[in-house]
């Protein structure tokens, strides 16, 4: 685990993925939104909240 406090839940991090449900705010199927599905916590989150669980995606790996 990242024992740093400052990463912010984002697209950069391994556990994080674009929720598989549009629209789970009321948005329809607009991606401005701020939610992500986190795959760690098996939810969707508030997406550029402090998150101390980060872990950067491996650059080699395909963006989802």
């Amino acid at each position: 685990m990242n024992t740093d406090t400052s990463g912010f839940c984002d697209l950069g991090c391994r556990y994080a993925s674009w929720p598989k449900k549009d629209g789970i705010d009321g948005s329809g199927s607009c991606r401005t939104f701020v939610a992500l599905y986190c795959s760690l916590k098996d939810r969707p989150v508030h997406k550029n909240m402090p998150c101390r669980d980060r872990q950067e995606r491996d650059p080699e790996r395909k963006p989802l």
